[in-house]
Protein backbone atom coordinates (compact mmCIF):
# COMPACT_ATOMS: atom_id res chain seq x y z
CA UNK A 1 0.00 0.00 0.00
CA UNK A 2 2.90 2.25 1.02
CA UNK A 3 4.54 1.89 -2.61
CA UNK A 4 1.14 2.58 -4.44
CA UNK A 5 1.18 5.80 -2.64
CA UNK A 6 4.55 6.57 -3.34
CA UNK A 7 4.00 5.64 -7.24
CA UNK A 8 0.99 7.62 -7.21
CA UNK A 9 2.63 10.80 -5.23
CA UNK A 10 5.71 10.65 -8.25
CA UNK A 11 3.48 10.16 -11.10
CA UNK A 12 1.62 13.42 -9.70
CA UNK A 13 5.28 15.23 -9.23
CA UNK A 14 6.01 14.14 -12.79
CA UNK A 15 2.70 15.71 -14.50
CA UNK A 16 2.83 18.96 -12.43
CA UNK A 17 6.68 19.03 -13.68
CA UNK A 18 5.64 18.87 -17.08
CA UNK A 19 2.76 21.01 -16.85
CA UNK A 20 5.30 23.74 -15.74
CA UNK A 21 7.60 23.68 -18.01
CA UNK A 22 5.03 23.49 -20.87
CA UNK A 23 3.14 27.06 -18.94
CA UNK A 24 6.71 28.22 -18.68
CA UNK A 25 7.58 27.88 -22.23
CA UNK A 26 3.62 28.95 -23.85
CA UNK A 27 4.24 32.04 -21.11
CA UNK A 28 7.74 32.74 -22.97
CA UNK A 29 5.81 33.04 -26.70
CA UNK A 30 4.11 36.34 -28.06
CA UNK A 31 0.72 35.99 -26.86
CA UNK A 32 -0.84 37.96 -29.41
CA UNK A 33 0.54 35.65 -32.52
CA UNK A 34 -2.21 33.40 -33.78
CA UNK A 35 -2.50 30.97 -36.85
CA UNK A 36 -3.64 32.78 -39.95
CA UNK A 37 -6.22 29.80 -40.81
CA UNK A 38 -7.96 29.30 -37.41
CA UNK A 39 -7.76 32.67 -35.76
CA UNK A 40 -6.36 31.05 -32.22
CA UNK A 41 -2.97 31.24 -30.70
CA UNK A 42 -0.35 28.84 -32.08
CA UNK A 43 -0.06 25.70 -30.18
CA UNK A 44 2.48 24.45 -32.57
CA UNK A 45 3.88 27.01 -34.81
CA UNK A 46 4.22 25.53 -38.62
CA UNK A 47 6.29 26.70 -41.25
CA UNK A 48 5.23 26.12 -45.70
CA UNK A 49 8.29 24.61 -47.87
CA UNK A 50 9.57 25.69 -50.21
CA UNK A 51 7.18 29.37 -50.07
CA UNK A 52 8.60 29.73 -46.14
CA UNK A 53 5.03 31.56 -45.30
CA UNK A 54 4.74 30.63 -41.78
CA UNK A 55 1.97 31.62 -38.50
CA UNK A 56 0.34 28.22 -38.64
CA UNK A 57 -0.86 26.01 -36.62
CA UNK A 58 0.86 22.69 -37.75
CA UNK A 59 -2.66 20.68 -37.00
CA UNK A 60 -4.53 23.71 -38.86
CA UNK A 61 -1.70 23.89 -41.93
CA UNK A 62 -1.81 19.89 -42.09
CA UNK A 63 -5.09 19.48 -42.53
CA UNK A 64 -5.61 22.31 -44.97
CA UNK A 65 -3.12 20.64 -46.98
CA UNK A 66 -4.60 17.45 -47.14
CA UNK A 67 -7.36 18.78 -48.95
CA UNK A 68 -5.63 21.35 -51.32
CA UNK A 69 -1.70 21.19 -51.31
CA UNK A 70 -1.07 24.77 -51.69
CA UNK A 71 0.16 27.72 -49.50
CA UNK A 72 -3.08 29.02 -48.05
CA UNK A 73 -1.04 32.59 -48.32
CA UNK A 74 0.38 32.17 -51.70
CA UNK A 75 -1.14 29.57 -53.35
CA UNK A 76 1.84 27.91 -53.77
CA UNK A 77 2.63 24.37 -54.11
CA UNK A 78 3.86 23.17 -50.77
CA UNK A 79 6.26 20.03 -50.97
CA UNK A 80 6.00 19.51 -46.84
CA UNK A 81 5.67 21.03 -43.25
CA UNK A 82 8.31 22.01 -40.69
CA UNK A 83 7.92 22.22 -37.87
CA UNK A 84 9.14 21.43 -34.00
CA UNK A 85 11.85 24.03 -34.54
CA UNK A 86 14.84 23.71 -31.78
CA UNK A 87 15.87 26.51 -33.75
CA UNK A 88 15.52 28.65 -37.33
CA UNK A 89 17.74 25.96 -38.58
CA UNK A 90 16.48 22.69 -36.92
CA UNK A 91 13.21 21.41 -37.10
CA UNK A 92 11.14 18.64 -37.80
CA UNK A 93 9.73 17.66 -41.46
CA UNK A 94 6.06 16.39 -42.46
CA UNK A 95 5.77 15.40 -46.44
CA UNK A 96 2.74 16.74 -48.06
CA UNK A 97 1.58 14.64 -50.73
CA UNK A 98 0.36 16.81 -53.44
CA UNK A 99 -3.66 16.89 -54.73
CA UNK A 100 -2.89 18.38 -58.35
CA UNK A 101 -3.94 15.87 -61.22
CA UNK A 102 -1.39 13.05 -61.83
CA UNK A 103 -2.93 13.72 -65.75
CA UNK A 104 -2.03 17.39 -66.93
CA UNK A 105 -4.60 17.99 -69.88
CA UNK A 106 -2.58 17.71 -72.90
CA UNK A 107 -1.34 20.51 -75.73
CA UNK A 108 -2.80 19.06 -78.83
CA UNK A 109 -6.56 20.04 -79.66
CA UNK A 110 -9.47 17.72 -79.29
CA UNK A 111 -12.14 17.35 -82.44
CA UNK A 112 -15.48 17.86 -81.00
CA UNK A 113 -17.83 15.31 -80.25
CA UNK A 114 -20.40 14.09 -83.34
CA UNK A 115 -23.92 15.39 -82.26
CA UNK A 116 -26.38 13.57 -83.52
CA UNK A 117 -30.09 14.14 -83.98
CA UNK A 118 -32.05 12.81 -81.28
CA UNK A 119 -36.20 13.35 -80.00
CA UNK A 120 -36.34 15.82 -77.52
CA UNK A 121 -37.29 14.33 -74.14
CA UNK A 122 -38.51 16.27 -71.62
CA UNK A 123 -35.98 16.42 -67.98
CA UNK A 124 -36.72 14.37 -64.89
CA UNK A 125 -37.37 17.12 -62.12
CA UNK A 126 -33.63 16.94 -59.95
CA UNK A 127 -33.80 15.67 -57.08
CA UNK A 128 -33.36 18.20 -54.36
CA UNK A 129 -30.60 17.43 -51.49
CA UNK A 130 -29.43 18.61 -47.93
CA UNK A 131 -26.44 19.48 -46.61
CA UNK A 132 -26.23 18.73 -43.20
CA UNK A 133 -24.00 21.41 -41.67
CA UNK A 134 -21.74 20.63 -38.33
CA UNK A 135 -23.88 22.10 -35.08
CA UNK A 136 -23.13 25.57 -34.53
CA UNK A 137 -20.34 26.33 -31.75
CA UNK A 138 -23.14 26.96 -28.98
CA UNK A 139 -25.21 24.33 -30.24
CA UNK A 140 -22.38 21.96 -29.76
CA UNK A 141 -21.26 23.02 -26.57
CA UNK A 142 -24.79 22.77 -25.53
CA UNK A 143 -24.31 19.29 -26.73
CA UNK A 144 -21.59 18.24 -24.81
CA UNK A 145 -22.73 19.81 -21.60
CA UNK A 146 -25.92 17.21 -22.28
CA UNK A 147 -23.85 14.44 -22.32
CA UNK A 148 -22.37 15.11 -19.64
CA UNK A 149 -25.82 15.56 -17.61
CA UNK A 150 -26.58 12.30 -18.76
CA UNK A 151 -22.91 10.93 -17.92
CA UNK A 152 -22.94 9.60 -21.50
CA UNK A 153 -19.73 7.41 -23.12
CA UNK A 154 -19.41 7.44 -26.57
CA UNK A 155 -19.30 3.88 -28.52
CA UNK A 156 -16.14 2.28 -29.18
CA UNK A 157 -14.92 2.24 -33.10
CA UNK A 158 -12.54 -0.42 -33.74
CA UNK A 159 -9.75 0.35 -34.98
CA UNK A 160 -8.90 -0.87 -38.60
CA UNK A 161 -8.18 0.28 -42.12
CA UNK A 162 -12.23 1.11 -42.70
CA UNK A 163 -12.52 3.10 -39.33
CA UNK A 164 -9.19 4.25 -39.42
CA UNK A 165 -9.12 4.62 -36.00
CA UNK A 166 -5.47 4.05 -34.08
CA UNK A 167 -4.86 3.12 -30.16
CA UNK A 168 -2.42 5.68 -28.98
CA UNK A 169 0.07 5.52 -25.97
CA UNK A 170 1.37 8.12 -23.46
CA UNK A 171 4.64 7.42 -25.34
CA UNK A 172 3.18 7.59 -28.87
CA UNK A 173 1.12 10.86 -28.16
CA UNK A 174 4.52 12.50 -26.15
CA UNK A 175 6.91 11.73 -29.19
CA UNK A 176 3.78 13.23 -32.15
CA UNK A 177 3.22 17.15 -32.11
CA UNK A 178 0.28 16.34 -34.33
CA UNK A 179 -1.55 14.20 -31.75
CA UNK A 180 -0.76 16.84 -28.87
CA UNK A 181 -2.04 19.68 -31.19
CA UNK A 182 -5.02 17.58 -31.91
CA UNK A 183 -5.42 17.16 -28.03
CA UNK A 184 -4.96 20.53 -26.96
CA UNK A 185 -8.23 21.56 -29.60
CA UNK A 186 -10.51 19.16 -28.35
CA UNK A 187 -9.99 19.79 -24.38
CA UNK A 188 -9.77 23.48 -24.93
CA UNK A 189 -13.49 23.00 -26.40
CA UNK A 190 -14.60 20.22 -23.76
CA UNK A 191 -13.29 22.54 -20.83
CA UNK A 192 -15.93 25.03 -21.72
CA UNK A 193 -18.20 22.56 -20.63
CA UNK A 194 -17.60 23.35 -17.19
CA UNK A 195 -18.77 26.67 -16.11
CA UNK A 196 -16.53 27.60 -13.15
CA UNK A 197 -13.62 27.84 -16.10
CA UNK A 198 -14.90 29.90 -18.41
CA UNK A 199 -17.11 32.45 -16.03
CA UNK A 200 -17.58 34.65 -19.27
CA UNK A 201 -19.38 31.89 -21.43
CA UNK A 202 -23.06 32.82 -21.76
CA UNK A 203 -24.00 29.14 -20.81
CA UNK A 204 -27.96 29.31 -20.65
CA UNK A 205 -30.92 29.53 -19.10
CA UNK A 206 -31.23 25.88 -16.62
CA UNK A 207 -28.24 24.35 -17.60
CA UNK A 208 -26.70 24.48 -14.22
CA UNK A 209 -23.26 24.71 -15.04
CA UNK A 210 -22.10 28.42 -12.76
CA UNK A 211 -21.10 25.75 -9.81
CA UNK A 212 -19.74 28.30 -7.62
CA UNK A 213 -18.98 32.25 -7.67
CA UNK A 214 -17.41 33.79 -10.63
CA UNK A 215 -14.05 33.99 -11.11
CA UNK A 216 -11.88 36.73 -12.80
CA UNK A 217 -8.97 34.34 -13.32
CA UNK A 218 -10.63 31.68 -15.04
CA UNK A 219 -8.92 31.86 -18.33
CA UNK A 220 -5.75 30.99 -16.32
CA UNK A 221 -7.09 28.31 -14.61
CA UNK A 222 -8.21 26.85 -18.21
CA UNK A 223 -5.08 26.97 -19.69
CA UNK A 224 -3.45 25.92 -16.36
CA UNK A 225 -5.96 22.70 -16.54
CA UNK A 226 -5.60 22.25 -19.56
CA UNK A 227 -1.90 21.72 -20.10
CA UNK A 228 -2.47 19.54 -16.91
CA UNK A 229 -4.38 17.08 -18.35
CA UNK A 230 -1.81 17.33 -21.61
CA UNK A 231 0.90 16.47 -19.03
CA UNK A 232 -1.94 13.46 -17.67
CA UNK A 233 -1.96 12.05 -21.47
CA UNK A 234 1.65 11.67 -21.66
CA UNK A 235 2.61 10.35 -18.90
CA UNK A 236 -0.14 7.46 -17.65
CA UNK A 237 -2.20 5.44 -20.04
CA UNK A 238 -5.51 6.65 -19.63
CA UNK A 239 -7.18 2.79 -19.52
CA UNK A 240 -4.95 1.73 -17.27
CA UNK A 241 -5.98 -0.74 -15.00
CA UNK A 242 -4.93 1.26 -12.14
CA UNK A 243 -7.14 4.53 -12.75
CA UNK A 244 -4.10 6.80 -12.25
CA UNK A 245 -5.70 9.01 -15.17
CA UNK A 246 -9.02 9.53 -13.54
CA UNK A 247 -7.04 9.95 -10.05
CA UNK A 248 -5.59 12.79 -11.02
CA UNK A 249 -8.27 14.60 -13.03
CA UNK A 250 -11.24 14.02 -9.87
CA UNK A 251 -9.92 16.44 -7.64
CA UNK A 252 -10.46 18.76 -10.54
CA UNK A 253 -13.85 17.48 -12.24
CA UNK A 254 -15.41 15.10 -9.90
CA UNK A 255 -14.47 10.89 -10.26
CA UNK A 256 -17.96 10.76 -12.78
CA UNK A 257 -16.61 13.31 -14.56
CA UNK A 258 -13.02 12.92 -14.94
CA UNK A 259 -13.87 9.04 -16.00
CA UNK A 260 -16.26 10.46 -18.97
CA UNK A 261 -13.67 13.47 -19.73
CA UNK A 262 -11.13 10.37 -20.12
CA UNK A 263 -13.31 8.50 -22.31
CA UNK A 264 -14.66 10.98 -24.74
CA UNK A 265 -11.15 12.43 -25.05
CA UNK A 266 -9.65 9.19 -25.90
CA UNK A 267 -12.47 7.91 -28.84
CA UNK A 268 -11.46 12.04 -30.05
CA UNK A 269 -7.68 11.19 -30.60
CA UNK A 270 -8.44 7.37 -32.00
CA UNK A 271 -10.78 8.86 -34.53
CA UNK A 272 -9.34 10.08 -37.68
CA UNK A 273 -11.02 13.57 -37.70
CA UNK A 274 -8.70 16.31 -38.19
CA UNK A 275 -11.51 18.91 -36.83
CA UNK A 276 -13.80 18.90 -33.71
CA UNK A 277 -16.78 19.82 -35.93
CA UNK A 278 -16.30 16.47 -37.74
CA UNK A 279 -16.29 14.44 -35.26
CA UNK A 280 -19.18 15.80 -33.24
CA UNK A 281 -21.13 14.99 -36.49
CA UNK A 282 -19.81 11.32 -36.39
CA UNK A 283 -19.84 10.42 -32.80
CA UNK A 284 -22.27 8.45 -31.74
CA UNK A 285 -24.11 7.54 -28.08
CA UNK A 286 -26.35 4.44 -27.12
CA UNK A 287 -29.06 6.49 -26.51
CA UNK A 288 -30.22 10.44 -28.05
CA UNK A 289 -28.60 13.40 -26.57
CA UNK A 290 -30.83 15.90 -25.51
CA UNK A 291 -29.76 19.34 -24.68
CA UNK A 292 -31.52 21.14 -21.90
CA UNK A 293 -34.77 22.49 -22.34
CA UNK A 294 -35.25 20.00 -24.98
CA UNK A 295 -38.09 17.11 -24.43
CA UNK A 296 -37.16 13.40 -25.70
CA UNK A 297 -39.46 12.32 -28.25
CA UNK A 298 -40.89 9.65 -26.22
CA UNK A 299 -41.73 12.19 -24.04
CA UNK A 300 -39.68 9.86 -21.50
CA UNK A 301 -37.12 11.94 -18.71
CA UNK A 302 -33.35 12.41 -19.18
CA UNK A 303 -31.35 10.37 -17.43
CA UNK A 304 -29.24 12.05 -15.09
CA UNK A 305 -32.90 15.01 -14.49
CA UNK A 306 -32.91 18.79 -16.31
CA UNK A 307 -29.40 19.98 -14.97
CA UNK A 308 -26.25 19.73 -14.84
CA UNK A 309 -24.43 19.94 -11.32
CA UNK A 310 -20.47 20.17 -11.95
CA UNK A 311 -18.08 19.16 -9.23
CA UNK A 312 -18.22 21.89 -7.00
CA UNK A 313 -14.94 21.37 -5.62
CA UNK A 314 -13.71 22.08 -8.60
CA UNK A 315 -13.37 25.34 -9.41
CA UNK A 316 -11.51 25.66 -5.77
CA UNK A 317 -9.07 22.58 -6.80
CA UNK A 318 -7.74 24.06 -10.16
CA UNK A 319 -7.32 27.84 -8.49
CA UNK A 320 -5.10 26.73 -5.41
CA UNK A 321 -3.16 24.08 -7.71
CA UNK A 322 -2.41 26.48 -10.02
CA UNK A 323 -1.46 29.33 -7.80
CA UNK A 324 0.22 26.41 -5.19
CA UNK A 325 2.60 25.24 -8.19
CA UNK A 326 2.50 28.43 -10.57
CA UNK A 327 2.30 31.56 -8.11
CA UNK A 328 3.02 33.99 -11.06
Amino acid sequence: MDDDNGDDTATKSQVLQTTLTEISARAGADADECCVICLDHLTEPAQASPCRHASFDFICLASWLQQRSSCPLCNAEVSEIHYAFTDSSTYKIYPVTSTKSAAAPSSFSIPPPQHRSVPHRPSRPRRQYTHTPAPAPDDALARRRAVYAQNLYSLHVGSNRISRHRDFTPQSLSASPLLQSRARMWIRRELRVFAFLNPTDNTGEGDGTQGGRRMGRGGDNAEFLLEYIIAVLKTVDVQGAAGQAEELLKEFLGREHARLFLHEVRGWLRSPFARVEDWDRNVQYAVPVVKVGEERRDGGRRRGGDRYMPYRDGRRGVEEARLRYNPD
